[in-house]
């Protein structure tokens, strides 16, 4: 089973996003020595702890920096951006690097009600399925009568994603006839019934004869157990500060978790990111195996923000030695 890895280039408390960019280009250098067939990044805005807002420019630095591995987003915002710019930057990166660029989409803003302002955006319109469509246009065949051309861009046929956490996304992949990724790492709610959906309704297209899924993991792997949950203790506190409306950089891993954020939010973080690997070797040998076969995905993908750099390295070196030897 292909086994890729989400990097939302986290910044951690007392780094900068220089120090983030830096870590995610030595992040996926490694990543391809270790085998993981994908690297993608998301797009996020008005966040001091994700420095992958500009996606594509990133995308470019993980690219040059590595030679086999494919390199996306997971995903592009679409609603913040026209069809037509999307199409041009994807298509110049798969003229660079061809049969190496994905293109994950979501529906998303990927921001706050002032981010959706601040991006022009129009909080009531609701366009995806025609803008994806017209994206899947953009990239087919040459076609010179065509009134608009993404120039780079046309004839690229880079692979289009649907990525989503409801039931929307999985209905819309499935009647285009697109790969789907479900956002399980953070929102697992719908996801039994969201694969589902997908693989019932799946409908043949010309760019894919059968359905295509991954599921999102978050892992976070050591060579002790104890020092494994003290590392994931970094991302909870995070993601409870985020519920709170107090979003800042990655915070440093701390021992007494529910003495920081109270054990009630506690119980919501754990519950909404439950699809999550912790543990030494085995421990996180086992526990994939158990979502691998609970869900029967095509591919899975692995993410997780760890403070320090190292121990996101060492993390991810794990888990691919697990997913090899699955």
């Amino acid at each position: 089973m292909p086994y890729s890895l989400l990097d939302l280039s986290p910044v951690p408390e007392g780094f900068e996003a220089a120090d983030a960019i830096q870590n995610t280009l030595d992040l996926a250098k490694k990543a391809e020595s270790w085998g993981y067939h994908r690297f993608w990044l998301a797009e996020h805005h008005n966040m001091p702890g994700i420095a992958s807002a500009a996606t594509a420019v990133l995308i470019a630095l993980v690219a040059q920096a590595t030679s086999r591995m494919r390199v996306g987003a997971g995903g592009i915002m679409l609603p913040n951006h026209a069809p037509l710019t999307v199409a041009e930057a994807f298509g110049t990166l798969a003229t660079v690097f061809p049969d190496r660029i994905d293109l994950g989409l979501g529906r998303a803003p990927g921001g706050d009600a002032a981010v959706i302002r601040a991006l022009r955006r129009d909080p009531m319109a609701d366009s995806f399925p025609q803008d994806v469509v017209e994206l899947l246009t953009y990239f087919g065949p040459e076609n010179p009568a065509a009134p608009v051309r993404a120039l780079p861009g046309e004839g690229t046929n880079v692979p289009i994603w649907i990525l989503g956490s409801s039931l929307y996304g999985a209905q819309l992949a499935a009647h285009l006839g697109l790969p789907y990724a479900f956002a399980s790492h953070f929102a697992p709610g719908d996801m039994d019934q969201a694969l589902q959906i997908y693989r019932d309704r799946f409908r043949p297209s010309d760019w894919l004869d059968q359905p295509k899924a991954m599921i999102a993991i978050n892992v976070f792997a050591a060579d002790d157990a104890d020092e494994a949950h003290y590392l994931r203790s970094s991302m909870q506190l995070g993601f409870a500060r985020l519920r709170t409306g107090m979003p800042g950089k990655l915070p440093a891993p701390t021992r007494d978790l529910d003495g920081a954020i109270g054990a009630q939010m506690r119980r919501m973080v754990d519950q909404a990111l439950r699809v999550t690997t912790v543990g030494n070797p085995a421990q996180v040998e086992e526990q994939l195996r158990a979502l691998i076969a609970a869900y029967q995905p095509d591919e899975v993908i692995l993410t997780g923000q760890i403070h320090d750099h190292a121990a996101r390295l060492r993390s991810f070196e794990i888990a691919s030695q697990v997913m090899a030897g699955l």
